[in-house]
């Protein structure tokens, strides 16, 4: 059997022809080359079946040929390689009609794996969209190391979809930047991106939040309100921390997904909704599945396409060009420019950093200001980092004390809901749905501590009796 004949079109990179012409050449015929009028001359004569392009090119850009060659060869398979490992440039070699994009240095297993796929697969590789209005724009999310370069990929494939996408990682590692990114650069683009935070919604407000309600639908309701999901229309939803949503939510949720139709709270018309939903979370939601706290049927919903980011813990090579995007932030924000010492860089490498990237952040911009000099020494970094420590510790220590008030607890989860409203006002009635439900589990709670003893509960909230057996009606309590 004829082998199949691969083109390598390289720079002068001797590394790189010779690892791959040692690697491939016992299995295909490989032709390489850094010579365009060859390229052109093996398309146009029909040889190759499969074509590996490096992006940096002598005399052209890897990535503007790929067009060119698809209008010669349209069902030629196209694999791009890169140094020029960002995520605007995955995406751009998905938009532009290659097969796959593999960022340097690859692992060559990988690179098999994928032209063995290529070769077999019979599909078209073309795509319709178009980056033109973005390419030129600057995509913060960063990172050239393995676990990154995956997440890279998947974005790419994913952006000019439609698919429901769920993004799992710990706090602060960026999951609604990922998600503005697959808005920002997909075809609803010029739609709204509408984000709302299920833990920081107290969960009666949920889906009026989401549904929106009619006037009087319930107490305080004094106004008609849309919810998320009419804000959202023809754009993207963006369901953060969706393992905190009730199981009741949960439920309508899977009903609009299903039906593509939803009716507000306390209302009988059917609105039609069209929207491209994406989720996040923190939370390992096949747990909460096994727990009967999330529907499974949801799961397997949302889950169409997971997108994991990883801790900045796994993934510390890319401290270095973070930390550089973030000294660069501060000063185009109007702090003083400051430079960095490689010693400095190794410091914040040993680091955990249990709040990701966004701990990360703050603390360069922490070390902008207080750091008197121009460069950031491993001095300076090792003196705050202790005080972050400590800071940390002392946090902690303070959530076990019983002084701290469940006013100020009330008060920060209050603060962050009307931050998600960005400026407007959430829906009226609001003093009556809160005071709802904090009433409902103090009142559970001392029935539970007084073994459902009415009278006793009644006497530990200094409520009338009657009084209390109205609120667990009102309520719907369960009575042990």
């Amino acid at each position: 059997m004829d082998k199949k004949k691969l083109l390598l079109i390289a720079e002068d990179d001797v590394s790189i022809r010779t690892i791959l012409s040692t690697e491939l050449e016992s299995k295909y015929d490989l032709k390489l080359t850094d010579n365009c009028s060859q390229l052109w001359s093996w398309v146009s004569d029909g040889i190759g079946d499969l074509i590996i392009l490096d992006v940096v090119m002598p005399d052209e850009n890897g990535l503007d040929l790929i067009p060119k060659i698809k209008e010669i060869r349209p069902d030629i398979k196209i694999i791009v390689v890169s140094a020029q490992n960002t995520i605007l440039t995955a995406m751009q070699a998905v938009e532009k009609g290659a097969y796959e994009y593999l960022a340097k240095p690859f692992d060559l297993t990988e690179l098999n794996k994928i032209i063995n796929t290529a070769l077999t697969d019979e599909s078209n590789t073309g795509n319709s969209y178009s980056l033109k209005s973005n390419e030129n724009k600057e995509i913060p999310i960063i990172g050239s190391s393995p676990l990154m370069q995956k997440v890279f990929k998947s974005v790419a494939k994913l952006v000019n979809t439609d698919l429901i996408v769920m993004i799992f990682g710990e706090s602060g590692t960026g999951k609604e930047l990922v998600a503005k990114v697959l808005h920002d650069h997909g075809k609803r683009k010029n739609g709204p991106f509408i984000a709302i935070n299920m833990a920081a919604i107290p969960k009666e407000l949920i889906e009026s939040e989401l549904f929106g309600h009619e006037k009087g639908s319930f107490t305080g309701a004094f106004t008609k309100k849309s919810g998320k999901f009419s804000e959202a229309e023809g754009g993207t939803l963006f369901l953060d921390e969706i393992g905190d949503m009730p199981y009741e939510a949960q439920t309508r949720l899977l009903r609009v997904i299903q039906e593509g139709e939803f009716n507000p709270v306390g209302g009988n018309e059917k609105i039609k909704t069209n929207v491209r939903i994406i989720t996040a979370t923190h939370r390992n939601l096949e747990e909460l599945v096994e727990q009967g706290e999330f529907r499974e049927d949801l799961f397997y919903r949302l889950n169409v396409f997971p997108i994991n980011l990883p801790p900045l813990r796994l993934r510390s090579s890319d401290i270095d060009s973070l930390v550089h995007f973030f000294l660069n932030k501060s000063h185009k924000e109007g702090l003083e420019k400051k430079l960095i010492s490689d010693e400095a860089i190794n410091e914040l490498k040993k680091y955990k950093w249990p709040g990701n990237i966004r701990e990360l952040e703050n603390f360069i911009k922490r070390l902008v200001v207080l750091v008197p000099s121009k460069k950031i020494s491993n001095t300076d970094v090792t003196k705050n980092l202790s005080k972050t420590n400590t800071l940390i510790s002392e946090n902690n220590a303070n959530k076990n004390l019983t002084n701290v008030s469940l006013g100020m607890s009330v008060e920060e989860h209050l603060k962050n809901f009307f931050k998600l409203h960005k400026g407007k006002l959430p829906s009226a009635g609001l003093y009556s749905r809160i005071i709802n439900e904090v009433e409902r589990p103090l009142i559970s709670i001392c029935l539970n501590a007084t073994k459902g003893n009415q009278i006793k509960a009644s006497k530990l909230l200094g409520l009338n009796r009657n009084t209390l057996r109205k609120k667990i009606k009102e309520l719907k309590i369960k009575v042990l």
